[in-house]
């Protein structure tokens, strides 16, 4: 045996949100776990500077983070979102001809989520993380071979150390290592858009209210934050064709804020980017299965979908609290083949539905066509008029409802 080899309950291989949550989460449970993250800096605060999106964090995800101590660090940070107001701008350029407003007091005593810079909770995520003596952190660090045997996992990594972990999780993003490892395929969409990323100030207040504003091309979203120096301010997402977006990301501020603004159809005033922007292509992507031996994957492993309707990342900790409490109801081995097999028919039929929900309205969103733009204005009235579908819908967006 070598001296290097460290064994451990479970290995998360991944030190995004996602997989420092995983890690955070299991370890608060009780579980020894080592954690590997691509990413070298460990130190809270080196994040805060290079991420500039933030994340809305639905009921679910916060009863999560509260299980693992971790929502107190990040709450004076957190901004509210009680009402999500659907707004289509399919008619005339620039005119919004249908306003939806789904208020969260109608089904819960909560607001929908709360909207959270990720800088800011990446560095509350590694500050547990380094108050549990039970969770390692390995930064810098990737797996390099996997060999799942009958009772333990034993990966290499690329430090040269070696752990032997009764449960492995994939966690390690899109072009995930564990997932290709172990010979599980996936399905992708690609839809000729990419997304833009920033934050904006405006004039008028938010109160608290999450805009998303449907035109051909991909919906625009708006997200309110915490003010900045008393000034309103809110995360944008844009969605568009590549090539627009790619045109977008180049224009002086000036002209950046004015097509901006054109495109919100100045539901808030004039709006200003603030800060940097980025941009990345949207894509879709499914993998064929969420298990192999003595292994798990989970977040963008698993699944990809684009950014509407905060689905991505909070479907990401759903998979983590569950794979947590089947773990712990079951008492058992946490890479045992119940486990296992749990995880799997627990989750998959919940990631298959927000999935295909999430792909047809996005590709709702991208087409010109005039009829099939009149089609998506009929559906968001009779959603929004009719109460008997109104609330399961706003249930279903949630999950769990506190």
């Amino acid at each position: 045996m070598r001296s290097d080899r460290v064994t451990t309950d479970i290995l998360v291989s991944g030190g995004g949100i996602a997989g420092l949550v995983a890690a955070a989460t299991l370890g608060s449970a009780g579980f020894d776990v080592v954690c590997t993250s691509a990413d070298p800096s460990t130190t809270p605060g080196e994040e805060s500077s290079r991420d500039n999106r933030t994340t809305a964090f639905l009921q679910p995800a916060r009863s999560t983070l509260e299980e693992a101590k971790i929502w107190h660090r990040v709450s004076d940070h957190a901004m509210p979102l009680q009402v999500l107001t659907i707004l289509d701008a399919g008619g005339h350029k620039n005119r919004i001809r249908y306003r939806a407003r789904f208020d969260a007091a109608e089904i819960s005593d909560r607001p929908f989520g709360w909207n959270v810079a990720n800088g800011v909770v990446r560095n509350a995520i590694v500050d547990r993380i380094l108050e549990l003596p039970n969770v390692l952190l390995k930064s810098g660090t990737l797996t390099r071979q996997i060999c799942p045997r009958t009772r333990d996992v034993v990966v290499d990594l690329t430090d040269g150390s070696v752990i032997s972990c009764r449960l492995l999780i994939g966690a390690d993003g899109r072009d995930s290592h564990v997932r290709n490892a172990m010979g599980i395929g996936v399905k992708s969409w690609r839809y000729g858009q990419s997304a833009l990323a920033g934050s904006v100030f405006h004039k008028q207040p938010h109160e608290s209210e999450s805009l998303e504003i449907y035109l051909s091309g991909g919906p625009m979203t708006l997200v309110p934050m915490t003010c900045d120096s008393g000034r309103f301010r809110s995360a944008l997402i844009w969605m568009d064709a590549a090539k627009r977006i790619e045109l977008l990301s180049q224009l002086p501020q000036k002209e950046f804020n004015r097509e901006l603004t054109a495109r919100s159809c100045g539901v808030l005033g004039d709006l200003e980017v603030a800060g940097p922007r980025s941009c990345w292509p949207v894509v879709g992507q499914l993998a064929h299965r969420l298990t192999g031996q003595r292994t798990v994957i989970l977040a963008e492993a698993a699944h990809v979908v684009p950014p509407i309707g905060a689905q991505g990342l909070n479907m990401s900790l759903t998979d983590i609290q569950t794979l947590c409490d089947i773990i712990r109801s079951s008492n058992l081995d946490p890479g045992s083949p119940t486990v296992i097999g749990q995880f799997s028919r627990r989750r998959w039929p919940d990631i298959l539905a927000r999935f295909t929900a999430v792909e047809l309205l996005n590709r709702a969103s991208i087409a010109g066509n005039p009829v099939i733009g009149s089609l998506r204005l009929h559906a968001l009235k009779t959603l929004h008029q009719n109460a008997v579908v109104r609330k399961p819908f706003m249930r279903a967006g949630l999950g769990r409802v506190a």
